[in-house]
């Protein structure tokens, strides 16, 4: 949960605001799953924090829900070129892609648990970029 926690600190995702009133606040939750080797076997605990999108309003913390996706025929008609040509091919995974993207939405979020700050725990998170879990983190 540290190492989670720091690094979305370290991305800066969000900055710690007093809540407005009158504001939707969404809940933030901590997901829990066990990390395997390509064998099957247990690597590690892994902790995520998500934020919890059925509670977003719509027009409010929220607009589109949309998630821009590639069709496969596409895809194959890349590749396809890329053979013909000759060109090299390569593939590359970004790391916690969707907590790269900023919002264009003002989002509030209640702080994590266990990860409250002593000095303003009355304060919430105001989000800066996306989260897992916000009904608009795949298009961020």
């Amino acid at each position: 949960m540290l190492d989670e926690f720091n690094a979305l600190i370290a991305n800066n995702t969000w900055e710690l605001v007093p809540r407005p009133q009158g504001v939707n606040v969404i809940r933030s939750m901590w997901i829990f799953r066990h990390k395997k080797h390509s064998d099957g076997s247990f690597e590690r605990h892994k902790a995520r924090l998500v934020g919890d999108g059925k509670t977003q309003q719509q027009g409010i913390d929220c607009d589109e829900t949309f998630s821009p996706v590639i069709k496969p025929a596409t895809i194959r008609c890349v590749l396809r070129i890329a053979l013909s040509k000759s060109w090299p091919i390569h593939q590359l995974d970004v790391k916690n892609a969707f907590l790269h993207g900023y919002l264009n939405e003002t989002v509030y979020m209640h702080q994590p648990l266990g990860f409250r700050d002593k000095t303003r725990p009355n304060h919430v998170c105001l989000l800066k970029k996306s989260l897992y879990g916000l009904k608009q983190a795949p298009r961020a």
